[in-house]
């Protein structure tokens, strides 16, 4: 028999789940990275000044404070040097060319360091190069700040002719290892070793020049290095002067760690260049020292003092290279460089050779009271910057 018994239906109506959910009372943990870069009212906070780029007015007040600032603690190292130069005996030429060297090149050298710590090798290089183009030129203001005759014929001196042919010598090792084959020792390049190799046999070899078998011939306009008078200076005790001499060397790495850090805040918040930017605005600040004191070595009389300090300067400054190589740790500084910097270290390497030709010539009046070589430095660099630019 068929079961003709229908099926029952399910006539539970389902429970509703009448649970109210729990709402996440957790307080939403704030994102505080913003407070670490802007400080929280948008100026920069105590660490993103050391690691982060900086606002673009605030990158534009360092810079030209930091500038500033070198050039009033130059004017002061211009006047240390020429009497730590007569008390210690070792001459206007060499004492400007080496501890002068050093102190106005201490701006540079911090500029290339950061920059090239920072991974921007193309900062650092065009920092380096780019301030010896500038520097350079510095012989030109202070030639025009000598009105009674080209400095050039009245500062001859034996070692700053050296220290010039040093200055090819570094510039041209520098170029020929950006076309070498790139390899690296520890992370250096072989030629970072040689360089610093050459620029110390070039110091002793200058040095060690007591009785130069080249001697200038001596005219009414020529201006001897011999000591003088310094007033209050040349009454205060040596240690003294060289107690203040290293704290002002100490201000200008400080002006020129903040130079750099603002250059790299220029380069991120404007879209420049960095060769630009390091070739040209890093360049002239890191040429200020240099500028100013032979201008206020010519000033004070000390010619001698004048040269040393650009070319000499020039020939440390070109170990910039080899301390951005070694800091530089994505490879060798060297092979990072675009062709606009080494078009601008070519630039150097003839300013450089123009300058030794007026060095050697010695003309008593030149064009537009500078002489040839001057007036080929201003035409140089002019063209190079243009070069760059556009």
């Amino acid at each position: 028999m068929a079961d003709t018994r229908a099926p029952m239906a399910d006539t539970r109506a389902p429970m509703a789940d009448t649970r109210a959910p729990m709402a996440d009372t957790r307080a939403p943990v704030a994102d505080t990275r913003a407070c670490v870069v802007s400080g929280g009212s948008g100026y920069p906070g105590p660490m993103s000044v050391l690691t982060q780029p900086w606002p673009l007015g605030w990158a534009i007040a360092v810079f030209v404070l930091a500038g500033a600032l070198t050039v009033v603690c130059s004017i002061r190292l211009a006047s240390l040097g020429d009497a730590l130069a007569d008390r210690t005996g070792w001459g206007e030429a060499f004492f400007g060319a080496v501890f002068f060297g050093v102190a106005s090149s201490l701006s540079g050298i911090t500029m290339t360091g950061v920059s090239a710590a920072q991974g921007q090798p193309e900062l650092a290089y065009s920092n380096a190069v780019g301030g010896i183009a500038v520097q350079t030129l510095a012989i030109v203001a202070a030639d025009a700040a000598h009105r009674r005759v080209n400095l050039e014929h009245a500062a001859a001196s034996v070692r700053n002719l050296l220290f010039g042919c040093l200055l090819i010598v570094l510039l041209g090792t520098g170029l020929l290892a950006s076309l070498s084959p790139d390899v690296t020792v520890a992370g250096v390049h072989p030629a970072s070793f040689v360089m610093v190799a050459l620029y110390a046999g070039g110091l002793k070899l200058i040095h060690d020049q007591r009785e130069p078998m080249w001697r200038a011939v001596s005219t009414r306009e020529t201006k001897p290095d011999e000591p003088e008078d310094h007033g209050a200076l040349g009454r205060r005790r040596t240690r003294t002067l060289w107690g203040e001499f290293v704290l002002i060397a100490a201000v200008v790495v400080v002006g020129g760690w903040a130079i750099a850090r603002a250059a790299e805040s220029l380069v991120v918040q404007t879209g420049l260049a960095a060769g630009l930017v390091g070739a040209i605005f890093m360049g002239v600040v890191n040429a200020l020292p240099e500028t100013v004191t032979a201008v206020a070595a010519v000033r004070r009389g000390a010619l001698t003092l004048a040269v040393a300090a650009v070319i000499g300067g020039n020939s440390l400054d070109a170990l910039n290279l080899v301390l951005g190589d070694v800091v530089f740790r994505a490879g060798s500084l060297f092979h990072a460089a675009t062709p606009d910097q080494l078009f601008l270290t070519g630039s150097a390497l003839l300013m450089t050779a123009v300058l030794l030709g007026g060095l050697l010539v010695r003309q008593r009046r030149g064009w537009w009271r500078l002489g040839f070589d001057g007036v080929m430095l201003a035409a140089i660099y002019a063209t190079a910057v243009l070069i760059l630019a556009f």
